[in-house]
């Protein structure tokens, strides 16, 4: 049993690692209760009464702003009343919060499980990477199937891991669930298509908002990991001819000591303000090329490249970025352990 006189810095920290430790050995196992699930049934019903008629972008505003104060006050609440009660069931309930707010484990699976499934045939692979990605798979081909599967790990790792551990940092367990719902709303209705384009333009903004730095930091945590993981030197050979002086540029700004420089010229090279960080680091680090264009709801969106360097990926490139996520997130639990560290001596 948790005594009742833990010191405040434990009554965060065990949390915080029992969490993440959880997430690490379980992932989001299909049999447990997810609250994203109650998130997505509050999303749909909300959407279903209001997204219609005039002024949808007010409803919009209306029902994500609700929702995001509604479940940080119901966190905030449950946490004093579990606190006035005993320690240890605020321990218990804030360890399921990270646990549920985290996302790596499984992430990584399912990109494993796409390169898996690429290798067997690639209409299995596209049918594993339609799991992870909200762009039409029907038509793709194997290379496209393998860089979506890494485009996702790369972006997801700033949603699933860094950006939630980042909002508990800075404003503690009603944060960490306020942004799983800002980020749940992001993927129901954030999309620029005609029946989400109005209704669904203030949850995509305050998404924007939300990440804007924790996408960075996740660039820069991947970057510190990035000396720890180097591709083979055929792999860094980019396609352009070797009078192309684009193609010689970019082959010398994928080496370690100018991964800088490949990220501030690429990481704008994306739809979104914020995603383009975290895929152009990996793109550095892989000396490959994202980006392109993609087929969402039966149109096609072109994005620019992210690189030029386009080679074939392989299970040694999944196995890197992976290798690059887990240190990336290691190092972001030990940021915040110090964080929390260090608000306690204030």
């Amino acid at each position: 049993m948790i005594s009742h006189d833990l010191s405040p810095l434990l009554l965060l920290l065990i949390p915080l690692l029992a969490g993440w430790l959880l997430d690490r050995w379980l992932g989001d196992p299909q049999w447990l209760p997810h609250p994203v699930v109650a998130f997505g049934k509050f999303i749909a019903f909300g959407e279903r009464n209001l997204n219609r008629g005039s002024h949808r972008v007010l409803k919009g505003t209306f029902l994500t702003l609700t929702l995001v104060i509604g479940v940080m006050v119901v966190t905030g609440l449950l946490m004093l009343a579990l606190m006035a009660w005993h320690p240890g069931a605020a321990v218990a309930v804030s360890t399921l919060v990270v646990f549920f707010c985290l996302a790596g484990t499984t992430l990584e699976r399912e990109v494993r499980n796409v390169f898996r499934a690429a290798d067997c045939s690639l209409e299995d692979g596209r049918r594993q990477v339609a799991r992870i990605v909200g762009r039409d798979t029907a038509g793709l081909s194997e290379q496209e199937v393998r860089t979506a599967a890494l485009e996702t790990l790369a972006e997801n790792l700033s949603d699933g891991v860094i950006a939630p551990l980042f909002w508990l940092i800075v404003l503690g367990w009603p944060g960490m669930m306020g942004y799983k719902m800002v980020n749940t709303l992001d993927s129901m209705i954030g999309y620029r298509t005609p029946r989400y384009e109005q209704f669904g333009r203030f949850a995509a903004k305050l998404d924007d908002a939300a990440n804007y730095i924790p996408a960075r930091l996740t660039a820069l945590l991947m970057m510190i990991a990035a000396p720890f993981f180097r591709v083979s030197p055929s792999k860094r050979m980019a396609d352009e001819a070797p009078s192309d002086t684009v193609g010689k540029k970019d082959a010398s700004a994928v080496e370690p000591s100018n991964l800088c420089a490949f990220v501030r010229r690429y990481a704008s090279c994306h739809a979104s303000p914020n995603s383009g960080w975290p895929e152009s680091v990996l793109a550095g680090i892989l000396h490959c090329r994202f980006g392109g264009p993609h087929p969402y709801f039966g149109r096609m969106f072109y994005k620019p490249f992210i690189g030029h360097n386009n080679r074939p990926l392989d299970t040694d490139d999944m196995r890197t970025a992976i290798g690059v996520n887990r240190t990336a997130e290691v190092l972001m639990i030990l940021l915040c352990v110090a964080a929390m560290w260090w608000g306690q001596q204030l």
